[in-house]
């Protein structure tokens, strides 16, 4: 059995790892950890965990953790895990990073765009972007994993056959995305209350989004040159999933046959990306709840432009399944193991 440690456990996405692993057949979580509710039972903060989780939540003591465990999980908010790693824990125990410490290689981008001092850029080189469908066989051999943001994983999986393909202008790029209020995370903030969300949507980060560069660096590698979007996020009123729709300038000209193949090459092996039958746009409702990403596009001969389109469940393609994922593969398992969960409707 894999032991685990969990740093940041009561949040949305830790309380997502903690109900995928709890269904995986080679993990066992040893340590609930959460700053906030030190001392208190995990099923008492969250109730569907009551007779499945009897733990205590502890503290966020890596030091200790890496001696107990095989691998940890930060779902934290971004400067913790960067603040708290160290190469001695590295050398004991794996580290998987759920916020955006390690995503980011350029240590002055990050800090411009997170408005935060890294506090361990040694690590920056080393940390493997944790996009399984990309990297899988770095993932293999990695320590620390960078799990990838959720507008990036749903917004590169959507575009990234093409802009590999060389089919499209990689800088004529526009992604407008959609979230679920859960990706703003647990904690209190007046933006997200019910009276705020309900019966709205809004775009928000306009110009400003802290998944820009995330985005821009991975299409990057993929292209060959500097890419430079426009992203804009929504958020709307419902719980989980994110809708990507995303524009480019076709270099190409092409048939839908030709591109479908495309996208057919690059995903037909891939368990967690769905390409969809013709004329069928993605739709969060059918990924709720599952680590798929539905993908597809249409072609608009009018303005010579590509719509692509991508639909996931942000906490688990996104954030927690990704994650485990991730894990899978850096322990040798089946990389679906614990993360078959059939998409839920209603």
């Amino acid at each position: 059995m894999i032991k685990i440690g969990i740093i940041g456990s009561t949040g949305y996405a830790g309380n997502e790892l903690v109900r995928l692993l709890l269904q995986h057949k080679e993990a066992e979580i040893i340590w609930y950890g959460s700053r906030s509710y030190i001392d208190k039972k995990y099923a008492e903060v969250y109730a569907n965990m009551f007779q499945l989780v009897e733990d205590v939540c502890l503290d966020d003591n890596m030091e200790e953790l890496a001696k107990q465990v095989d691998v940890i999980f930060t779902a934290t908010p971004q400067g913790l895990c960067a603040s708290l790693v160290n190469e001695e824990i590295l050398s004991k125990t794996k580290v998987i990073d759920l916020s955006a410490d390690f995503r980011i290689k350029d240590k002055a981008v990050y800090e411009k765009w997170y408005g935060i001092e890294h506090k361990s850029p040694q690590f920056l080189e080393e940390a493997v972007y944790g996009l399984c469908e990309v990297n899988r066989e770095q993932i293999k051999k990695a320590r620390l994993v960078a799990n990838p943001g959720c507008y990036p994983t749903c917004s590169f999986l959507t575009i990234y056959p093409l802009v590999k393909e060389g089919i499209i202008d990689p800088n004529t790029i526009i992604i407008d995305a959609k979230s679920g209020t859960s990706g703003a995370g647990r904690g209190a903030k007046v933006n997200n209350l019910f009276c705020e969300v309900n019966e709205n949507i809004k775009a928000y980060g306009v110009t400003t989004h802290r998944h820009t560069p995330e985005i821009e660096e991975q299409l990057s590698y993929q292209a060959g040159i500097p890419v430079i979007i426009n992203f804009t996020p929504h958020l709307v009123p419902m719980n989980r999933g994110i809708l990507v729709t995303a524009y480019a300038t076709l270099l190409k000209d092409m048939k839908e046959e030709e591109i479908r193949e495309i996208y057919h090459n690059y995903y037909e092996k891939e368990q967690f990306v769905r390409v969809l039958n013709a004329q069928v746009c993605p739709e969060t409702r059918w990924v709720e709840g599952s680590n798929y990403v539905d993908v597809n596009f249409k072609i608009d001969r009018r303005t010579n432009h590509i719509i692509m389109m991508g639909a996931m469940d942000n906490l688990v393609k996104g954030a927690a399944g990704q994650a485990v994922q991730n894990m899978n593969l850096m322990f040798g398992l089946k990389e679906q193991e614990g993360l078959m969960q059939v998409p839920m409707f209603p």
